[in-house]
């Protein structure tokens, strides 16, 4: 018996990829930039969301959505409010996983590691990279804090216009960008028959070890 939310009416399978070991990259980055790359390149919606998950001081868990804005042998970046539930959050718990899923490609990227904040030269050319409307809400917001009504949150803005109508709104001190440093890169592959192909790179004394898992 089903019903209208059995998820069992929304079955499918998985036969376009496949992932092989003698193929895998000593490098991990170098194998997501071959997966990014091509999830971009394609024109898959939001390629550059990951979900982020972080901890709170209880172990309560949370998590949402965040774009990745770039990313290197040291990590992967996403800019934010700092005094949001996830700034306050790995102030306290500085780990987080994020994960990549690409439905186009039945792909995910798993992602564990350490978080630090970034500079904040690197910050600052961040925020002067985004659109003016953008600088200007980062600028008003205290991201996570309640309000009272969305006119309050227009009004702010609109203060700041009037406050800096060049558009030069400075950037908050409390606004920046974090850095996951990953230990764990885990590559999913779906395939037929739900067999997946799963490779986890795990971070080592000199360089990263590789060990294929079951699906």
């Amino acid at each position: 018996m089903t019903g209208a939310g059995d998820s069992r009416d929304h079955r499918r399978d998985y036969r376009a990829h496949e992932l092989q070991r003698d193929r895998l990259p000593d490098d991990p980055f170098v194998q997501f930039t071959r997966w990014f790359d091509e999830a971009v390149s394609s024109g898959t919606k939001d390629a550059t969301a990951m979900a982020l998950a972080t901890v709170d001081g209880a172990g309560v868990p949370s998590v949402r959505i965040v774009l990745l804005k770039h990313y290197s042998p040291e990590g992967f970046c996403w800019y934010t409010d700092y005094r949001s539930q996830k700034g306050r959050e790995l102030a306290a718990n500085p780990t987080a996983s994020a994960v990549f899923y690409w439905r186009d490609f039945d792909r995910q990227v798993r992602i564990t590691g350490f978080v630090a904040k970034v500079s904040a030269a690197d910050s600052q050319a961040y925020f002067d990279s985004r659109p003016l409307d953008s600088r200007y809400s980062a600028a008003a917001s205290h991201q996570s804090a309640p309000v009272a009504d969305r006119q309050t949150l227009e009004a702010a803005v609109a203060s700041l216009k009037r406050q800096y109508p060049d558009g030069q709104v400075p950037r908050p001190a409390s606004w920046g960008g974090f850095q996951l440093r990953p230990e764990r890169i885990e590559f999913w592959q779906g395939r037929e028959g739900r067999l997946h192909d799963r490779f986890l790179y795990q971070r080592a004394a000199a360089g990263w070890r590789i060990a294929r898992l079951q699906p």
